[in-house]
């Protein structure tokens, strides 16, 4: 399963869920959905929008894991 690993990287750039969502263009709830797992599928438009907000490559925010492997 892909994970997304959004939490990780606004804590690296000292950024808050309020802050992303504004620059990204999407409401608290789609990014709360997208950052805790609950997200099923993730526009590319998104994950655009997400990488030049967190000045970040699409690898940062999405991790492989196999199932029940989620930490």
């Amino acid at each position: 399963m892909i994970v997304i690993r959004i939490d990780v990287m606004l804590a690296r750039r000292k950024m808050s869920v309020t802050e992303l969502a504004e620059k990204v263009g999407i409401t608290l709830a789609n990014l709360s959905i997208l950052k805790n797992g609950r997200a099923k599928a993730l526009r590319l438009e998104t994950l655009d929008k997400l990488c030049k907000a967190l000045d970040c490559q699409p690898g940062d925010l999405l991790e492989f894991v196999e199932d029940g492997d989620v930490y």
